[in-house]
């Protein structure tokens, strides 16, 4: 991506943690919960590979195609999931944003690709936009929801890592954060 280089690290550490947490929580109990966190570890890693600063390491030309194909798939099997639940029209726009940004990666001026399509470069402001708004909205809605509650006075259970509904959370909203300032830098 583009931008000041210290801070695609830090965005590039933010998703390589959340796609670690999100190897962690694979080991779920819950199946719902391990089939989530293995697309969010996807996002996550998927992420942190984009955000790598350009001026360390620029990928081939057909690694932004490939990209696309991996994360249109994805996108494809969070459709046919979101039979079952809202959760995952999230997932589809997560990873139909991938594949857009992919895309635009792929035809950027510092791309072997982009003397293909030399006018894109920058991605269409009117798509960029809108997912700005949406994960803009997402980021606060789910920093909303963040907030903590009245502490209960129950049981003291254990609760593992993985199954931790405030960390998958917390691990959702990195990766908008993440998302909300990729989406800033094309």
């Amino acid at each position: 991506m583009h931008g000041p280089v210290s801070a695609a690290w830090l965005l590039v550490a933010l998703c390589a943690a959340t796609g670690a947490y999100c190897l962690l929580r694979m080991r779920s109990g819950v199946e719902e919960q391990r089939r989530s966190a293995g697309g969010e570890a996807l996002m996550g890693f998927g992420m942190a590979a984009m955000a790598v600063p350009a001026a360390v390491f620029t990928p081939p030309g057909w690694a932004w195609p490939l990209y696309a194909a991996v994360f249109g798939a994805a996108a494809l099997r969070a459709l046919w999931a979101a039979r079952s639940g809202p959760h995952h029209l999230h997932h589809m726009v997560g990873t139909a944003a991938m594949v857009y940004m992919s895309l635009v990666m792929a035809a950027s001026p510092a791309s072997p690709a982009a003397h293909h399509h030399p006018h894109i470069g920058a991605g269409v402001p009117l798509v960029t936009g809108a997912l700005l708004l949406y994960f803009t909205g997402y980021v606060l809605l789910s920093g909303a929801r963040l907030v903590p509650a009245a502490a209960t006075t129950g049981g003291t259970s254990s609760v593992r890592w993985g199954d931790r509904p405030e960390l998958a959370r917390a691990c959702r909203l990195s990766m908008g954060i993440g998302m909300v300032a990729m989406l800033l830098t094309m």
